[in-house]
């Protein structure tokens, strides 16, 4: 561990101080950091970072199902996907309360946001552009939040790792939810199976690009693999996901978008083309398809919402001023 630490941060173990060599002690022994304990402050603004990321990606993840909604084929699909919309509030509301064990407080993460000083996955500057979509994102992006979540339930920080537990129950729904769609358009007539493929060769490589840069340009993962916020690297759990997902391709009888991917014996895994990074980190810059109309969005919400939030204050304040002052 402490070999990462040096090599991320130019820091060796002299230069550490008593309070960070016994913090990294009970980082290598697996204990959990809780909120009121001592920490490094790059370990709590690296937390901030993470989780708020992930909690503003579950909240704009929102925006290109809920459209979706009222325009599902059946009944019984409206109901799943309304119940998965919110799920995916109910994790951003989790991690909110989570980053404000580290001091920091839900406005201002939302402020950040809003501001664009602060991202979420890239994923959801993407359009969905027919139903097959819903089947995609449920089967390969929440697929992908599976593949980096479910190793944050063993993460340092213990707000986050317990946070973790329910949001990965609820995305394995998701992720079923969404393969079954594409089950049921890929066995369907010819034109839902090319809308399945369609729906597949446009998002595969954006799923892809959920899981960051690749290490060797990856600027915070020694570190936080170091501090155990993160378990694993990007490209790690670039190739499980890619060695999981081609078959169940396979099974539905569609093709991965991918000419050089191929099985190698020797490494036990798929070899695979890398995504396109420069359209990543113009999508990270604010120039994806969807960026404008997605942080649109969410800022009108924020704006439309301002007389509901003054008026629970206003009633909070007013129902204090009246309660009762104890005897001294």
């Amino acid at each position: 561990m402490y070999a990462q630490l040096v090599k991320s941060e130019g820091t060796s173990r002299e230069d550490m101080s008593p309070e960070e060599i016994a913090f990294q002690g009970r980082i290598d022994r697996n204990e959990k950091i809780e909120p009121k304990e001592w920490m490094p402050e790059g370990y709590r603004k690296t937390l901030i970072r993470q989780i708020g990321q992930h909690a503003h990606s579950e909240i704009v993840g929102q925006l290109p199902e809920g459209n979706w909604i009222t325009r599902a084929p059946t009944l019984e699909r409206k109901q799943i996907l309304l119940a998965k919309v919110q799920d995916e509030a109910g994790h951003g509301l989790y991690l909110y309360c989570a980053a404000e064990t580290l001091g920091v407080s839900r406005d201002e993460l939302l402020e950040r946001l809003h501001s664009g000083d602060m991202k979420y996955s890239s994923i959801f500057n993407y359009p969905t552009l027919t139903w097959a979509d819903m089947g995609a994102v449920g089967w390969l992006v929440d697929g992908a939040a599976i593949m980096n979540q479910v190793p944050l339930q063993r993460t340092s920080y213990g707000p986050y790792s317990r946070a973790m537990i329910r949001i990965c129950k609820e995305e394995s729904f998701h992720q079923r939810q969404g393969y079954a769609i594409m089950m049921k358009m890929a066995n369907g007539t010819p034109a839902q199976k090319k809308m399945a493929q369609d729906a597949l060769n446009r998002l595969w490589y954006p799923s892809l690009m959920m899981f960051g840069p690749s290490d060797k340009d990856s600027v915070h993962s020694a570190q936080s693999m170091a501090w155990k916020i993160k378990m694993n690297t990007n490209d790690e759990l670039r190739q499980k996901f890619v060695d999981q997902t081609v078959p169940q391709a396979e099974y539905l009888g569609l093709t991965v978008p991918d000419p050089d991917l191929k099985w190698n014996e020797e490494k036990g895994g798929y070899d695979f083309s890398e995504p396109d990074w420069d359209e990543f980190y113009q999508v990270l810059k604010g120039n994806g398809p969807c960026n404008k109309e997605r942080l649109g969005a969410r800022v009108k919400a924020w704006e439309d919402g301002a007389w509901y939030r003054d008026a629970m204050v206003a009633h909070a304040k007013k129902k204090a001023s009246r309660r009762p002052v104890a005897a001294e």
